[in-house]
């Protein structure tokens, strides 16, 4: 019978295992209908409770039929003993409580009574679920809940109590203060995890109240290793913004080379009588440096940090990198490049968000990126984003970098110059000319020469912007880059983009006013462009119309300085005349420039009075014709302007005011210094300005240092029971024996109303040792009271018996 009761037993539990395995087979083809989910669920047995919730939550995840009517059969189950059917009751309730916010409401008893249950998981689960049914009427049952899970003995209903404050909070903020009482208890938890969700709850519901923090600050930076990685974050975050309110920044004026106060030369005379003669140092400014000091609190947060530099969780590296960047100093900043330095190595979505960030930290210090150069060179797997942000670190680290890294730099650069893709192309040119703005003059004209290099390129994208970077090259220092616009007007017929051709016409004007001995060239060039002004673009056509506007306008300033110098009996002219400031140009010998000017310049004067006009003029006047007929408004508009501006003698100064005044000195600024106000690892250094002014939605700038004198007073981060001291960072053990003398030292005297003073333990411990002590001496006089006793006994004796021995003397004579 036995045997047979065992086989059957074996038998219904195979045949049980088959059927949950056929189930398990079926949850994957397509879902039953709603009366057999119903039937599952309103079994008796927990099997097929089980297996009806299953099909019912993975229905509501991948919403291939709605759930909503088996409400009801659901939450009826929620008094169900089996821990994995209750957390799916959980599950189903967090997702439709909102809908049926009545029948969710009838569960509230028994999820109350399970925050009693043994299991601490399941008191965890049931906070945890209470607080995710967002019905404000519940608002205050679940605070109580929250204040029971504050006190409960288990760390993790504790935590899920934490994670409870933001959501009780978002469903009710009146219930405000009494979450601010619970979060001042949480943060001061003993165990880390805990400690990590109160910190993140506080960041939402009351990241103004620093004072809750204070007393909790050395305990939160001691647990900040044993934290999980999003608790690491919201400390890190939490302790930054704690330390810019509650730190002042305190610098020192220090010696370069150690010394923090003037040193004095002292020299002795030829004899030891004579005085000593002290000679004080030149006080210059650049003999001097300033140095921060920091807190001691504020060191132990950066020393305590610096594991996490090691962490496997990218945002991690990243916020320490951030707290580096703003509190401590260079070199702590230096130790966290490293690291930074490894997120390269990551996946591409991680690799974009840390090059924004190591651009941001490169752009303050970039002398601490010059031996990782070699990361920053570009690959062909690299996407767009990257390789724009790759250049850019380039450049930023090329004039710190040594001459043969900088060699590396320029061929890197130069190579990606002639890219198939445009936005590299135009990213590279540009890199270069930042290279030669922030180098020596050598470094310079070598960027030049292999910028200019590219005009003979085939790539029209290449040549424009090269072009455009070459322009802003010799706007920096138009004096010292004559024998470049005329090779430039040279290759002008070789040109064939739209955008080279008008920098290079606008460049030529451009030195058309600066140098007036250059009118020759441009008014040889403006000849020539004139041929083809209809087969031009209008960005051209335009540019031909101001080169001729600014030829005409020097024709006139040269013919009005001539005829000033003629009525004074003047016989050079500072046009024609080298030494009078004009530039003896090489370059005439195939174009005749000179020669056919100098020509025309003779023959003006005196064909004037025969009616006919000087050669420049007559160019004006066709140019002005031909944009007369062009179907361009705007172009028609320019030159009715110019052609105002030049009618008439009398407004040629104000004409030279708007077309040959200086221009600024373009500059070449980094793609990422408009990001340079936001905040590391934040969203808007990624997004930049199009999160729209002040960043994304919900963006918080870093808080100013506090000015020095306002700060919190240090005693505030002492914690309770440490006794006030401020050496927290040693390690040794405090032997039993010292913590009570300290503590008996600490205590205060106690005085009683009548002006008595209290006996304490020390004033019975004093009277104890003073009775042993007369005890002692009282037993030391009895000793010797004794002494002096037997010694007399001891003498007595000895006198008997040597009267004894007399006696017996005397008789044996006697006889």
């Amino acid at each position: 019978m036995p045997a047979f009761a065992g086989s059957a037993t074996a038998r219904n539990l195979t045949l049980e295992a088959a059927r949950d395995a056929s189930l398990a087979g079926r949850s994957s083809a397509r879902p039953l209908p709603v009366q057999q989910l119903k039937k599952l669920l309103d079994s008796r047995n927990d099997r097929d409770v089980l297996e009806g919730l299953r099909r019912v939550i993975s229905l509501t995840y991948t919403r291939r039929a709605p759930t909503l009517p088996l409400f009801s059969s659901v939450i009826k189950n929620i008094a169900s003993p089996s821990l994995e059917i209750k957390k799916l009751v959980y599950i189903y309730l967090l997702h439709h409580a909102e809908a049926e916010p009545d029948t969710a409401l009838l569960s509230i008893n028994t999820i109350q009574k399970s925050l009693s249950d043994s299991n601490p998981q399941l008191r965890a689960l049931a906070l945890r679920v209470m607080s995710g049914i967002r019905v404000p009427v519940i608002s205050q049952i679940v605070s109580l809940g929250i204040k029971k899970g504050v006190g409960d003995m288990s760390p993790y209903v504790r935590r899920a109590a934490a994670l409870a404050v933001p959501k009780c909070y978002r469903l009710d903020p009146g219930t405000g203060p009494q979450l601010v009482e619970y979060l001042g208890t949480l943060l001061g938890d003993r165990e880390y995890f805990v400690a990590g969700a109160a910190v993140a709850a506080f960041l939402e519901v009351c990241p103004d109240r620093i004072d809750l923090v204070h007393m909790h600050y050395r305990g939160l930076v001691r647990k900040l290793v044993d934290m999980d990685e999003w608790g690491q974050l919201a400390t890190l975050r939490l302790l930054m913004v704690y330390a810019r309110k509650c730190f002042p920044r305190r610098t020192r004026r220090v010696r370069r080379g150690g010394e923090s106060t003037k040193s004095k030369s002292v020299g002795r005379g030829f004899y030891d009588d004579e005085p000593t003669e002290e000679k004080e140092e030149d006080d210059n400014d650049s003999n001097y440096e300033e140095v921060v000091l920091l807190d001691p609190d504020l060191e132990h947060l950066l020393n305590a940090s610096r594991p996490l530099l090691q962490s496997r969780n990218s945002a991690a590296i990243l916020a320490v990198a951030r707290l580096y960047f703003y509190l401590g100093t260079p070199p702590y900043l230096q130790s966290a490049i490293g690291p930074l330095i490894s997120l390269l190595r990551s996946p591409p979505d991680i690799q974009h968000l840390a090059l924004h960030n190591i651009v941001q930290v490169c752009l303050a210090h970039p002398d601490l990126f010059v031996p990782y150069t070699s990361h920053f060179l570009l690959k062909r797997t690299d996407t767009p984003s990257i390789q724009t942000l790759k250049l850019e670190l380039l450049t930023l680290v090329f004039p710190h970098s040594a001459p043969s890294l900088q060699s590396l730099i320029l061929a890197e650069l130069s190579h990606f110059a002639k890219s198939h893709s445009t936005a590299l192309v135009r990213a590279s040119v540009r890199a270069i000319g930042r290279c030669a703005t922030r180098s020596t003059p050598a470094t310079a004209s070598r960027c030049l020469h292999l910028l200019l290099a590219h005009l003979s390129s085939q790539d029209t994208h290449l040549v424009a912007e090269s072009l455009e970077v070459v322009r802003h090259l010799i706007q920096r220092d138009p004096h010292a880059h004559v024998s470049t616009v005329i090779r430039l007007a040279k290759n002008l017929d070789g040109a064939q983009s739209a955008q080279a051709r008008a920098s290079i016409v606008w460049l030529v004007g451009e030195f058309a006013a600066l140098v007036p001995s250059e009118e020759f060239i441009a008014a040889d060039v403006l000849r020539i462009l004139v041929k083809g002004f209809a087969d031009e673009q209008v960005g051209v056509q335009a540019q031909i119309v101001l080169l001729a506007a600014k030829v005409y306008l020097g024709f006139l300033n040269g013919r009005k300085v001539e005829e000033g110098e003629r009525e004074r009996g003047a016989t050079s002219s500072p046009l024609r005349d080298p030494e009078a400031g004009g530039l003896d140009l090489p370059g005439n010998e195939d174009g005749g420039f000179r020669d056919r000017v100098s020509e025309a310049q003779s023959v003006g004067p005196t064909a004037e009075g025969e009616g006919q006009k000087h050669a420049i003029e007559l160019l004006w006047q066709h140019v002005l014709l031909l944009a007369r007929y062009s179907t361009s408004y705007d172009l028609r508009d320019r030159t009715r302007l110019y052609r105002a501006l030049l009618s008439t003698p009398s407004s040629t100064e104000l004409a030279s005011l708007l077309l040959l005044a200086p221009k600024p000195v373009p500059t070449i600024p980094s793609p990422s210094e408009s990001r340079k106000g936001y905040v590391l690892g934040s969203a808007s250094l990624v997004v930049g300005d199009e999160g729209g002014v002040g960043g994304l939605r919900g963006y918080e700038a870093l808080p100013e240092w506090v000015k020095e004198g306002e700060e919190p007073d240090p005693r505030l981060r002492d914690e309770a029971g440490s006794g006030g001291r401020t050496e927290y960072e040693r390690n040794r053990i405090v032997p039993a024996s010292e913590m009570l003398d300290t503590a008996a030292a600490d205590r205060p005297v106690a005085v009683k109303a009548n002006g008595v003073r209290e006996r304490n333990l020390d004033d019975w411990l004093a009277e104890g040792e003073e009775d042993d002590d007369d005890d002692e001496e009282d037993e030391e006089d009895d000793g010797t009271e004794e002494e002096t006793e037997t010694e007399e006994d001891t003498s007595e004796e000895e006198g008997e018996e040597s009267s004894s021995e007399d006696e017996g003397e005397r008789d044996r004579l006697v006889k």
